[in-house]
């Protein structure tokens, strides 16, 4: 097993369609590494949309370079009706499910399990993702740890489903555990089942919902894996671009659900950050003492994050029109229209123009950061 301090960790939050501006940094990291094949990572973790990249990269983590290049022509090339089922008559008879749903009671048609269906996506992630390859690329030492998320509904806890090669232990702790597994498509459909608009997955007779739910410490699972530097890739643009609303009449549900899903995906990373950045400051007061916990020595943790530059709600907003029409009219119903400013139509905007214009933004970003990258690598 190598030392501790050697090994970087990559962490990929959710962020539905938002997850297409993690390629793009991804893909200037490819090219700033060069010619290397190898992965700069030893420990990928992974959680909604993240999980599906990094279980994408993990499946070809022989070739860097082969699994980006994958990974960028899926997300330019996503459709919408690749992820969930937007046919016309399906959507109108999902929408009068759940308009007998609640006028009755539940009485004249069973509580429905999800606003949307999600089967196209678990049809993709098996066409275009080779599990058998994540758990062979892991036993042969190519990388030391796969770790997916997602959360219990029954134990009402954050999941970390992780493959490695290593001597790590199952973990239990307030609120969140870890659980040694061969990483198949149930974990990826259990870690981006939004709550009502994709449905629980069952693992093991427990239903799981998307893994950004109860992550408390979105870090921990990869510094346990034995990561010691920390390569961020947030989904959350920049808090100096910030949407602010520009009347006071009441919030709409567009509003409303934009706000939980950016809450939900981002709102534990910073505070996560912050509790990091205390714990280093600590063990930089006590450089000629250990620092202990109960059961461990703290180590110091160095970290880079790299987040969008710009407003990607506003890229959504430009990108509308491409919306297949039965879901144009289901947003328009909750307030979403072609000159909506929407976080929401962004988490779920699955359509190639928003994806590759995050892409181009990602690789920008991350290319502007070139040195401070090649520095935190190391290549």
């Amino acid at each position: 097993m190598e030392s501790f301090d050697q090994k970087i960790g990559l962490v990929l939050p959710g962020g539905g369609a938002r997850g297409a501006y993690q390629v793009g940094v991804l893909k200037a990291i490819s090219d700033i590494q060069g010619r290397e094949e190898k992965s700069p990572f030893d420990v990928i973790s992974g959680t909604s949309a993240g999980a599906i990249n990094a279980s994408m990269i993990t499946s070809e983590i022989n070739n860097f370079h082969q699994s980006i290049f994958k990974l960028e022509n899926v997300w330019g090339g996503f459709r919408t009706n690749q992820i969930y089922r937007t046919e016309k008559l399906f959507m109108l008879k999902q929408s009068l499910h759940w308009l007998l749903t609640l006028i009755s009671g539940g009485l004249l048609a069973k509580n429905p399990r999800s606003l949307l269906d999600n089967q196209p996506l678990r049809d993709l992630l098996k066409e275009k993702i080779n599990f058998e390859s994540i758990n062979h690329n892991i036993h042969s030492e190519a990388l030391d740890a796969l770790i997916i998320t997602a959360a219990s509904y029954e134990k009402k806890e954050s999941v970390s489903f992780f493959t490695t090669s290593t001597e790590v232990e199952n973990w239990k702790k307030v609120g969140r555990s870890g659980k040694k597994s061969e990483i198949n498509v149930e974990h990826l459909m259990a870690s981006v089942a939004l709550p009502l608009i994709f449905p629980a997955i069952t693992i093991e007779e427990q239903y799981y919902g998307d893994g950004a739910m109860r992550q408390e410490t979105p870090l921990s699972p990869a510094i346990r894996l034995g990561a010691s530097n920390l390569l961020i890739i947030s989904t959350e643009s920049s808090k100096n671009h910030a949407k602010k609303r520009s009347d006071k009449n009441y919030p709409d549900f567009s509003e409303i659900g934009g706000y939980i899903l950016d809450g939900l995906f981002s709102g534990s990373l910073y505070s996560d950050l912050e509790r990091l950045d205390r714990i280093n400051q600590v063990i930089a007061q006590n450089q000629n003492q250990k620092v202990q916990t109960e059961t461990k020595e703290m180590k110091h943790i160095d970290y880079l994050v790299i987040s969008p530059s710009v407003d990607l709600s506003e890229i959504a907003m430009n990108c509308y029109r491409d919306i297949p029409f039965s879901l144009r009219m289901l947003f328009k119903g909750i307030g979403v229209e072609k000159d909506t400013n929407s976080e929401l139509l962004s988490f779920l905007l699955f359509e190639s123009s928003f994806t590759k214009s995050l892409i181009d933004i990602g690789f920008h970003d991350a290319m502007g950061r070139k040195q401070e990258i090649k520095n935190f690598l190391k290549i």
